[in-house]
């Protein structure tokens, strides 16, 4: 089962399935370019020698440590980094060895707001800020891609919940034949 398929619920479905934007692993890829250019110019510049295959090799070493950390585990970092919206909830989870992550019920957020710069509305990025009951403080959950779309997404899946939740409710108080019950059973908290 792939994920995060094996994390929903029986009635539950992905909406959108999202990784930070991909301006986030474009760093990484041009650092790539860089230092193989580099690795291959400067082992072509080793002068000839008994030393020459051991200076090749230390410097194919340098590069494969250097691009180890400046490329591989950023982009691990971003494969591995998901941000999920579904029927009932929002999920995030990120980590290469170690995992994070949290699950906000949709019922539980009460204002998704986001935000973004010039170069961020070129490229169809921004920063979103969710804010829920009872927690301490803001999530906030940068270089999404089409922060606005999905800002906007989340206000409908929000309402969406709002009223599956609502119909559910109302199920749950119908008498067995499908009527509502009688005028005074309701709890006063319903009411």
């Amino acid at each position: 089962m792939p994920y995060p398929d094996k994390l929903l619920a029986d009635d539950e479905e992905v909406v959108r399935h999202l990784h930070p934007h991909w301006l986030t692993v474009f760093r990484p890829v041009l650092v790539l370019l860089l230092v193989v250019g580099g690795v291959s110019f400067g082992a072509a510049l080793v002068p000839p020698g008994p030393e020459q295959g051991m200076i090749r090799l230390g410097i194919v070493a340098a590069a494969a440590l250097l691009l180890l950390v400046l490329v591989v585990v950023p982009l691990l970092r971003w494969r591995t980094t998901h941000y999920v919206v579904t029927t009932h909830r929002l999920l995030f989870r990120e980590g290469i060895l170690a995992r994070r992550g949290r699950d906000l019920g949709l019922a539980r957020i009460t204002d998704v707001s986001y935000t973004q710069t010039l170069w961020e509305r070129i490229v169809r990025s921004g920063t979103l800020t969710i804010e829920t009951a009872g927690d301490g403080g803001p999530t906030v959950l940068r270089r999404i891609p089409d922060s606005d779309g999905v800002q906007q997404l989340l206000a409908f899946m929000i309402e969406e919940d709002a009223d599956r939740r609502a119909q559910e409710h109302a199920g749950y108080l119908r008498s067995d034949d499908g009527r509502p019950p009688a005028e005074g059973w309701y709890p006063t908290a319903v009411l």
